[in-house]
């Protein structure tokens, strides 16, 4: 969850830090610090608040010049966000400073042995243990660093990315992970280290991401040795890869907000994600992930979806989607409920785990059960190299590029581009489908980005209608067949970014219940694709209408029946019911985007908030 970054090399460091705490703001922002070292004293600021705030204060307190420096963007789990529990932390000498990512379950215990042991504590946090933890190590036990957070990295119970260093030793960083990604950038005698590329890809496109349960010393102009935190044995040659993300992907590019950057993205996204996949005037598909280990698919009794947030969305619209091409059952799981029950789970099922970063914790936790119960697990991530893409058996990647935003919106519709593949290419291998019928699905999966674009044509519409219910207490959302995961995303997308507290239902649903909150305050988006169960959610709309209710409609272009009901109309282009998903999201997308804006919301960095949930 948090954002952990780090410089040692020939280069003013703080700088590099401070750009890239700025490109990590969002995996946390309650609270930043930095820590630089000149070789002589450690110069450390630290604030609540953003990065900015953080880059202000530095500006007034201290010189920060130096060549090795670490830096920290929090999303706070223990201790609340103030200066005294923002990272960096000092231990009790001063001499060593931690910055970390992640939880340290048994915190608890290990402070109460070190506070019998002299050691006193500023912080609320089990990060300020760590740090004290490793020194005790040091001192008693008389050994390197490095050693020192081996030997209390196995003490500890829970989940971290670390960076620390020694004043003693000006020359070297020691850096761990298990549960929390953590890459190391490798320059021309200089090393970057953080959370993701994002910091360091203007300086070097050549990383080396640690494995789970790895360490590495980082020492100045010296090549880095990666080693298991367990048994303390050296990784003799650790993988280092060529980086494919560029500067221009992670910055704005002329738009306010990444959020909007990254909706208008979607029709290249989409793009991108199909390419080299699918070959529509031969009936092909090529997914490598999936021609591997075809007949795992082919003999799966059950699919089981594992995933959260949005992800977890897109998991429930591939389950209709896979359910009606393959006629395999699937089961959506939230991932974080998965793993703490005792879940039927057999050599026979296919695990599909989806998640954006490829770090969530929970996804993690629940495919790692599903491998130890024998079943095939095959990931859909967006980031290479991350820890789901690693973990599973086999997956496939979606090329929606970087997603700064919080609120995910092309991660969304590429993810479900992917498992839309997924299901034709298997459905094609067990014979569930024809030859014609997958040409037919392909061509329009084909045409989905120019219509994704023809559905961002809505934009200035949209903003009109956001104009007229910016300031609405509720909202319900209504959807039917695909589309009842669509109004679940929605009503995310606007509690997530504009605090609107908003529920998503399938429409037929909404008198079992929810029918009693409609009145003439209420606003009741609904989709009526003409496709689909569309005579019955024209009923639906009638229920609402009779009741006062405020009516915004997704309806297909052309559409007459719905547009003399409704409040409000937004159109998008004709498409098959299975892959309507992909356009009638769009215009809740820009919706919630520009009720959140006009309410002066954060869009990109919404309060409680953070991109990659590595923590439970």
């Amino acid at each position: 969850m948090c954002g952990i970054v780090g410089y040692i090399g020939h280069r003013q460091a703080y700088p590099i830090v401070i750009k890239g705490l700025q490109r990590l703001e969002y995996r946390g922002y309650d609270s930043a610090g930095v820590a630089i070292y000149d070789g002589d004293e450690i110069q450390l600021c630290k604030t609540k608040g953003k990065v900015d705030d953080l880059k202000a204060k530095v500006d007034a307190t201290i010189n920060a010049e130096g060549t090795l420096g670490i830096g920290h963007t929090r999303w706070a789990t223990h201790g609340v966000p103030n200066d005294v529990n923002s990272h960096p932390h000092y231990s009790n000498s001063g001499d060593l400073v931690i910055i970390h990512n992640g939880i340290i379950e048994n915190y608890d215990a290990i402070k109460q042995e070190l506070t019998k042991r002299g050691y006193t504590f500023k912080s609320d946090t089990d990060t300020e243990v760590l740090v004290n933890l490793i020194e005790d190590v040091q001192r008693n036990q008389d050994v390197k660093l490095g050693k020192a957070v081996q030997i209390a990295l196995n003490e500890t119970v829970g989940a971290y990315a670390i960076a620390v260093f020694d004043k003693k030793k000006p020359n070297e960083i020691v850096v761990a992970r298990l549960g929390s990604p953590l890459a190391i950038g490798i320059g021309e005698d200089e090393y970057f280290i953080a959370s993701d590329a994002s910091p360091f890809i203007e300086y070097t496109n050549n990383a080396l991401y640690l494995e789970d349960g790895e360490m590495a010393v980082v020492r100045r102009g010296k090549e880095i040795k990666v080693f298991n935190i367990q048994d303390d044995k050296i990784i003799s040659q650790p993988y280092i890869q060529e980086l494919k993300l560029n500067l221009e992907q992670i910055e704005k590019g002329g738009y306010p907000h990444f959020m909007l950057k990254e909706i208008y993205e979607q029709p290249q996204a989409i793009r991108d994600t199909f390419r080299g996949r699918m070959r529509e005037n031969k009936g092909m598909i090529k997914m490598a992930g999936v021609d591997d280990h075809i007949d795992k698919f082919i003999n799966a009794k059950r699919l089981v979806i594992l995933a959260c947030g949005t992800s977890w969305h897109a998991g429930l619209v591939a389950e209709y989607i896979i359910e009606e091409l393959v006629r395999v059952p699937v089961e959506v799981e939230y991932a974080s409920e998965f793993r703490y029950r005792n879940p039927v789970i057999d050599k026979d099922d296919v695990v599909i785990a989806i998640s954006q970063s490829g770090e969530t914790a929970d996804t993690m936790a629940a495919m790692k059960l599903a491998k130890e119960k024998g079943a095939f697990v095959f990931g859909v991530c967006n980031v290479v190299g991350s820890s789901i893409s690693r973990e599973a058996h086999a997956g496939a990647y979606t090329h929606a590029g970087p997603e700064i935003g919080v609120a995910s919106t092309k991660a969304f519709t590429t993810q479900i581009t992917v498992l839309t593949l997924l299901g034709l290419k298997v459905a094609k291998a067990k014979g569930r489908i024809s030859t014609s019928d997958l040409h037919m699905h392909l061509e329009e999966l084909r045409l989905i980005p120019e219509k994704v674009e023809e559905a961002l044509k809505s934009n200035d519409h949209v903003k009109e209608i956001a104009e007229v219910y910016k300031n609405a207490s509720n909202c319900l959302y209504l959807g039917r067949g695909f589309n009842f995961p669509v109004a679940l995303e929605g009503a995310l997308k606007l509690k997530e970014i504009s605090y609107i507290h908003a529920e998503g239902y399938p429409a037929a649903e909404m008198k079992h219940g929810p029918i009693a909150l409609i009145d003439e305050h209420m606003p009741v988006i609904v989709i009526a694709t003409r496709r689909g169960h569309y005579d019955k959610v024209v009923s639906n709309i009638q229920e609402i209408k009779s009741r006062k209710g405020k009516i915004i409609a997704i309806v297909t272009q052309g559409d007459v029946t719905v547009k003399e009901l409704a409040d409000h109309v937004i159109e998008v282009p004709e498409v098959m019911d299975s892959m309507s998903p992909l356009l009638t999201t769009i215009p809740l997308q820009l919706l919630s985007y520009h009720i959140a804006v006009m309410l002066g919301k954060n869009v990109d960095q919404p309060r409680n908030l953070a991109k990659s949930v590595t923590v439970e």
